[in-house]
């Protein structure tokens, strides 16, 4: 097929995500090679968004490629219920990469469903309902995990399921009170949620969600002490600490799973995207040995067809295999240094950057109408004026693909790309944002 042919069924027979179906305009893709694809017409993109932070391998990865043909020869699909090699290996191999007290994985079919198994696991362990999750959250669009979501995509799904119960991040950027060190903005937001996990009966609640970073809402890093102090409260009061690491784990951050940048034992720790960077789909979700336990002599009611699909467990391990081989977080940690630099220098140079998050190769640029005032450059929810957007479309003209949520812009390359590729990305982001500047005056 032409490029023509493929968009056109493209447009007639598919609902794109997220997106009015009028007027969609997708480029259609010939190949990709590394941190970049390529379109019909021969245009190179630079993946800087990593896809949908799922891409960490980067395009056309020989490794997991030839893994996953190696295992179709074999047999392509058995039941979870049977013992396969490649689900037993894939499940050691993460449970390897765990903090101590981590037991077992169940395997999803990606990040939403994880989500939702965790949820189950911890009412049927603790014997409790209620779920609390923050506001500023994507934990995916299924019903369970739309209800835990917490940002506006939860709307279609409400009235909604009883017993979530959403908190605020610790936005700091955001936050009118002038807290003198990260730590006081710390211990201030984990004493409003102990206040509120009080007034909501503590004995009542089963878990508490967390994205160990706000992904899609602003790469929110969270202060120092506030990880631990939301650890102790599950501790004090009986509750599940579950670490949602869909978008973080994997490398994106330095580490292997953003936890451990904090030092802290998540009860449950959810997966996918980095497990197999997309190649095929797959998440899951590790629970300690104590909750493994439970479940020796108390029915496991979740169950999945595709549960640790061959395909995607061969994929998972040939991926895991090539982090280790690669030294990928040595690549990503010095990389990672050069990101923040060239973005501190976007934010000094630029009046419509605010503010830039960074950890890892895991970062945005939070843009504004007015540094001093804070205001964001377009209303949270909504871009009636379609400014975000117009700013994406000239990024893309110049080669440079991401995507952007609310008035910011997500920076996270696949974990391979080069200093000298980010240098060269980045410019194209200095350049743009120039433009921008002049043509609509912050």
């Amino acid at each position: 097929m032409n490029r023509d042919e493929i968009k056109s069924l493209s447009i007639n027979y598919n609902l794109q995500s997220w997106s009015k179906q009028k007027g969609l305009n997708p480029i259609p893709v010939e190949k990709g090679e590394g941190i970049y694809f390529w379109d019909f017409d021969r245009k190179r993109y630079s993946d800087m968004s990593s896809q949908l932070v799922n891409l960490n391998a980067g395009h056309g990865n020989r490794k997991i490629i030839e893994a996953i043909k190696e295992q179709a020869e074999k047999y392509c699909y058995i039941s979870p219920s049977y013992a396969s090699e490649p689900r037993a290996r894939l499940a050691k191999m993460i449970i390897d990469l765990m903090p101590g007290n981590m037991g077992k994985v169940f395997f999803t079919n990606g990040g939403a469903d994880a989500n939702e198994n965790a949820v189950k696991m911890a009412r049927m362990f603790t014997g409790r309902n209620k779920i609390f999750s923050r506001y500023r959250s994507y934990h995916g669009s299924t019903y369970g995990a739309g209800n835990l979501t917490g940002e506006p995509r939860r709307y279609p799904l409400e009235p909604g399921i009883p017993g979530f119960v959403k908190f605020f991040d610790p936005y700091i950027y955001r936050e009118k009170i002038p807290f003198a060190s990260e730590r006081e903005a710390g211990e201030y937001y984990v004493a409003k949620l102990r206040e509120q996990v009080i007034y909501e009966g503590a004995d009542n609640v089963a878990a508490i969600v967390l994205e160990t970073i706000t992904g899609s809402n602003g790469v929110i890093i969270p202060p120092e002490g506030y990880l631990k102090g939301v650890r102790q409260i599950c501790d004090d009061f009986g509750i599940m600490l579950i670490c949602d690491e869909v978008m973080a784990g994997f490398g994106r951050t330095g580490k292997m799973f953003g936890f451990e940048n904090w030092d802290i034992a998540p009860d449950m720790v959810t997966f996918a995207k980095g497990v197999t960077c997309g190649y095929v789909q797959l998440g899951g979700v590790a629970v300690s040995k104590e909750i493994a336990e439970f479940f020796d002599d108390n029915v496991l009611k979740c169950g999945l067809t595709y549960s640790g699909h061959p395909l995607a467990c061969a994929a998972g391990i040939a991926c895991l295999e090539f982090y280790r081989e690669n030294n990928i977080l040595d690549n990503v940690n010095s990389s990672g240094k050069v990101l923040g630099e060239l973005l501190e220098e976007l934010k000094e140079k630029h009046p419509s950057v605010g503010d830039v998050r960074y950890i890892g190769l895991f970062s945005a640029v939070e843009l504004v109408k007015d540094k001093s005032s804070r205001e964001p450059l377009v209303p949270y929810g909504s871009d009636p004026k379609g400014i975000m957007k117009s700013l994406i479309g000239k990024l893309a003209a110049e080669g440079f693909m991401t995507y952007s949520h609310e008035n910011m812009i997500l920076i996270a390359p696949p974990l391979i790309i080069t200093p000298e590729q980010l240098k060269e990305e980045i410019a194209k982001l200095d350049g743009i944002l120039t433009v921008f500047e002049s043509e609509m005056p912050i």
